[in-house]
């Protein structure tokens, strides 16, 4: 095979591990004593790339995490990655034995998921710690409260299966002022005194906003996602700020200018002619589009750096191809670095900046970005 290494993509995602390592720790601080930090990794660790991240977590001290999918948890046991690994979303029949072969912890929200791992169990002359989830207004997986007393005489009638958790979701905790996280959190309270006191179990529903936000509802652990790679869930940047230090964004990205044209006056720009110039203007033309992530909305509507000053984006977002004005940045030439995510000069981007001008959030920019490019890991 030949060797392409001078001839990757003009784009980049690149990835901070420093900075991974940086939030995770920060966030730690604010657990309270002997309380765990769970480090989300799912959607391929948020597009920056899930064993990666779940390495540079570990690396800062981290032996919990979780995962949306099945598939996920045993790539990152086959990764090497230790600890416990909580699967969110369930599972289908066929899959259950990848529990017990990559001691992997289920999250259950139905009778049939805790019998077949019951049954499972007993095959393998084992027992299995599952966590049960409850539905406290996210209104999608979950049991409801009333039945977790139910749920929990179930599984504590079945050999092979053991109670170790309740879990559940905040719908809005990433807003400091909502009423329906206290509303919550007093439900999911009384789910959990429904399973009595006999045994302890690990109680938990702290997400990133909660995390930052309500840390009263942290319980037995925290579960960070979004706050890990550097944004709260919030829009408000000051809500990044934790103490007297800040999360530090870990991603972004750059591409090259690939060509430098000047069009007069009254030229229409890209396909439609969305825009049409009103004077003599001269284009950077850059080599990204919607099949890199870079959606088709921002069209007349993004910024880029180039030469530490921002490019409007003229016309719209093409396949593989942009157009941004850089009639008064001088010096531009073919080859130059634009960062459409991140830092140059003095100015910056953020995936917050792009998430508002694209009608959508951070989290859904993050994952797009990353997961249709080459990432780049740094430190």
């Amino acid at each position: 095979m030949k060797d392409l290494s001078d001839l990757q993509s003009y784009n980049r995602v690149l990835v901070d591990i420093t900075a991974l390592a940086y939030n995770y720790r920060l966030l730690s601080s604010l657990m309270p004593e002997g309380i765990e930090l769970l480090a989300m990794v799912k959607g391929d660790g948020y597009g920056h790339g899930m064993i990666e991240s779940a390495k540079a977590f570990a690396k800062a001290g981290c032996v919990t995490f979780g995962v949306a999918e099945l598939r996920e948890g045993v790539l990152l046991r086959e990764a090497g990655i230790e600890g416990a690994i909580f699967v969110m979303v369930g599972f289908i029949p066929d899959q259950v034995s990848h529990y017990f072969t990559s001691c992997l912890t289920p999250v259950v929200f139905s009778s049939e998921a805790i019998e077949l791992l019951a049954q499972t169990a007993l095959e393998r002359d084992t027992t299995i710690d599952i966590h049960l989830k409850v539905d406290c207004g996210m209104s999608r997986l979950g049991v409801q409260p009333s039945e977790v007393g139910r749920f929990a005489r179930l599984i504590e009638s079945l050999p092979g299966v053991h109670l170790a958790g309740v879990v559940s979701h905040f719908p809005e905790s990433d807003n400091v002022k909502s009423e329906s996280t206290n509303k919550a959190y007093r439900t999911f309270e009384t789910a959990c005194q429904a399973i009595g006191g006999q045994v302890h179990v690990l109680n938990h529903i702290a997400n990133s906003g909660a995390v930052l936000n309500f840390p009263e509802t942290i319980c037995d652990m925290g579960r960070a996602g979004i706050a890990l790679y550097g944004y709260p869930p919030s829009t408000d940047p000051e809500d990044a700020v934790v103490g007297n230090k800040r999360l530090r964004p870990v991603m972004s990205f750059t591409t090259r200018v690939v060509m430098v044209k000047t069009v007069a006056a009254g030229t229409g720009i890209s396909y439609g002619h969305t825009f049409v110039t009103e004077r003599e203007t001269k284009l950077a033309v850059l080599p990204v589009g919607y099949e890199d992530g870079y959606p088709r909305c921002l069209s007349n509507r993004g910024e880029v750096l180039i030469k530490g000053k921002r490019a409007s984006i003229l016309g719209r977002v093409c396949m593989n191809l942009c157009m941004v004005d850089i009639t008064e940045i001088d010096g531009v030439e073919v080859g130059d670095e634009a960062v459409l995510l991140g830092s140059q000069g003095q100015e910056t981007i953020t995936a917050d900046d792009i998430a508002g001008w694209a009608g959508t959030i951070s989290y859904e920019l993050l994952c797009m970005l990353g997961n249709n490019n080459q990432r780049v890991y740094t430190e």
